[in-house]
């Protein structure tokens, strides 16, 4: 059985991460599958959003602790630079929204990829851990730069360094995800979600995407001129046109992402 389910339904990539017996947690296989998928996410016109999860009762424990010891061990080093950075690099720069839906524990790297979705929504019963602390490390893939953003500094610092466990409940109150939903309804809902992003029109999503992204870097300035590029360009496609014409014409849009 493959270590990252993937599945094309209705305009969605279902990613789904499955080392269940290890709680999800990545060992280079797994890594180097999950981006090869989303490069297919990225190049196939069909796919008009990505949806992520896990298999069993975890999102992902982080990194496989075994991969880090023993004859065959792989450097820190291999593992963030061939690894984690591309996933979240990927993740961040596919033109396509990502919903992130956390079923479980998401643990170290598997909590920080977690929240470098656009979506992300958690299970009542999920929760989560900057495990770092614990072993002598330091966040990684994008926490340092993630977290702090969503929750503020000194919570970003206290949870990163004390390790604790954030319950889902608590993480959406301090703006580390979007919505929370009860276990029984959480599929469904989360699905959902993943389904109006896809019949929304893609284009203008990735463009938003794309602001959001340069705005971590731009001064005000800049970024009122690049919202006047992008919107330019979002102008010109054919779901603006659908748009308008359905406005126009009291009905709803029928986006495809062109």
């Amino acid at each position: 059985m493959a270590s990252v389910l993937f599945e094309i339904k209705q305009g969605i990539a279902y990613l789904v991460l499955n080392r269940p017996e290890k709680f999800n947690a990545f060992n280079r296989e797994m890594a180097l599958l999950m981006q090869a998928r989303l490069d297919e996410c990225a190049a196939l016109p069909e796919v008009r959003c990505v949806y992520i999860t896990g298999a069993g009762k975890a999102f992902s424990a982080g990194q496989d602790i075994g991969e880090l010891t023993g004859q065959d061990k792989i450097a820190i080093k291999q593992i963030l630079s061939e690894h984690y950075n591309p996933i979240v690099k990927r993740i961040r720069n596919l033109p396509k929204p990502v919903v992130v839906a956390v079923n479980g524990v998401a643990a170290g790297a598997g909590a920080n990829i977690a929240l470098c979705g656009d979506v992300v929504v958690a299970a009542a019963s999920a929760s989560f851990i900057q495990a770092f602390s614990k072993i002598g490390l330091i966040p990684d893939s994008g926490g340092t730069f993630t977290l702090p953003r969503l929750v503020g500094w000194q919570k970003a610092s206290a949870i990163m360094m004390l390790g604790e466990k954030i319950n889902a409940v608590d993480a959406e109150k301090m703006g580390m995800l979007y919505k929370v939903f009860p276990d029984e309804n959480f599929e469904t809902e989360s699905q959902t979600i993943a389904h109006t992003l896809a019949q929304l029109p893609t284009k203008a999503l990735a463009f938003t995407k794309y602001a959001l992204n340069q705005s971590y870097g731009n001064s005000w300035e800049a970024q009122l001129l690049l919202e006047d590029e992008l919107q330019q360009q979002a102008a010109q496609t054919k779901d603006y046109t659908e748009g308008i014409t359905a406005f126009l014409e009291k009905r709803t849009p029928l986006f495809k992402g062109q």
